[in-house]
Formats: C-alpha cells, structure tokens, sequence
C-alpha cells in the first residue's frame, strides 16, 4: 500500500490528509497568483526568505530540503528546484502548520494579499514542477469525509486553485488513518491529463504523490452511491 503524507492540520475540513483535503474552492474569476510570473527565479533560501516572519521555523525546514536534496537531482532540476518541491513536501512539527498547508489554504481562498509572500517561492516552485514530465493519463483519487455529492452535480465545471495531491490506490483512502469505512465519505475518481509524480524530490521517499498544479479546471462527469454514506463523484480535466 503506498503512502499518503498526514497533514498536522486540515484548512477546511476535519480530516489529516493531503489526498483528503477539502475539495472545493472559491472560484474567482483569475488566478489568484496572478503576476507571480513577474518575480525573479532566486535560489530557494533567497525565494523563502518574506515566509521567514510568517511560517514557525522557515529557515530551519528551508535548509533541511536543501540538506536533504542530492547534488545532482533527477528531471533535469536544478538544486534549487528539486529543493523547493521538497519543501513543499515536509510537515512541520506540530501544532504548527507546514508550508503547503497555509500556502493552499490562501489558494483555496483566493486570498490575493495573503498570497503575495509566497509568489517568490511558487515562481521557483512551479518552475521546477513544469520541468517533471507528464504522467499519462491516468484516475487518481482524493477524498473527503463529508458528503460533496450535491456540489457535483453531472455537467458541472469547477477550477482547483489549490496545488492537488493525489493517489493512484484508492485503497489507500480507505485506511481508517484516512476516510475509514463509517460515516459520510466523498471518493473523487480524478481522469487527469498532466499530473506530476512528486517521488523522486519527496521528503517522503516512499509516497508515490501525484501533483496537480493550480488552476486545474475540471468536469463533473457522474455520480454513484455504491454503498450507505459513501459517494463517488467522476471528474475529468
């Protein structure tokens, strides 16, 4: 069974898991990191530095990705870049909140301002995740435990403004560490075209995390309730 990262803290929902965060997001009309890409492409202590006031411990989980990232990464990244997907990757000691967690929290709502100490960071960030190769088209799954079912109506169009991580095994979600098999679940069966496998630069080198990038736009293709309390929502990119 692969792994999926636990979050120390959920942003939205009562559920410690990256695969399991809250689903839906506030749609603004643009990116709410809209004029990242103005930013200069800096080495990865340079591009966190404005996080250092805002994040518990910046400088210290900074150069623990650095330590951690090998001098010649896989992809093609540089160590920069391979550093920053890291980065991403590491949970902070509770009760504090790691990087992504307030990073995608501000995403999902489309907080522009708040938004503003991290552009430096995405722009090295997303740089390096457009280096990945695609993974073909595949289904990958995240969840809630809650029901989503009416937000998802067939037809439906909606955009993930937050960086999505996925699993590739749904069984994974069913681990009672995650959704469990009691009580309202949501399954999401994800058909996505550009995904990016995250392993190779993970903190966690046996997670097999899949990564969709912000502004992923998808289609609610149909639902099902193949058991009491439990939906399963199709979404295709």
């Amino acid at each position: 069974m692969a792994e999926i990262r636990t979050t120390e803290e959920n942003t939205t929902v009562d559920q410690d898991m990256k695969a399991t965060t809250a689903i839906t997001d506030t749609e603004p009309q643009i990116s709410p990191i809209l004029g990242y890409t103005d930013e200069p492409l800096l080495p990865l202590s340079k591009a966190c530095s404005p996080l250092n006031e805002i994040l518990h411990n910046m400088s210290f989980y900074t150069q623990l990705a650095l330590d951690e990232t090998p001098e010649q990464p896989p992809d093609g990244l540089t160590i920069d870049e391979s550093a920053a997907i890291r980065l991403y990757t590491i949970e902070w000691d509770k009760p504090h909140r790691s990087l992504y967690s307030m990073l995608n929290y501000h995403l999902k709502n489309n907080d522009h301002e708040a938004l503003l100490p991290y552009f430096k960071y995405i722009k090295l960030f997303v740089t390096a995740l457009v280096k990945l190769p695609c993974i073909p088209p595949l289904t990958v799954w995240r969840g809630v435990t809650k029901n989503l079912s009416g937000e998802f109506p067939p037809g439906a169009e909606m955009t993930w403004w937050a960086f999505s991580s996925c699993t590739t095994e749904m069984t994974v979600l069913e681990n009672n560490m995650y959704l469990g098999n009691e009580g309202d679940r949501t399954l999401f069966s994800v058909e996505v075209m550009n995904g990016r496998t995250i392993k190779a630069h993970s903190h966690f080198v046996t997670e097999d995390e899949i990564l969709l990038l912000s502004g992923t736009h998808m289609v609610a293709q149909s639902q099902l309730s193949p058991a009491d309390n439990l939906y399963i929502i199709h979404l295709k990119q």
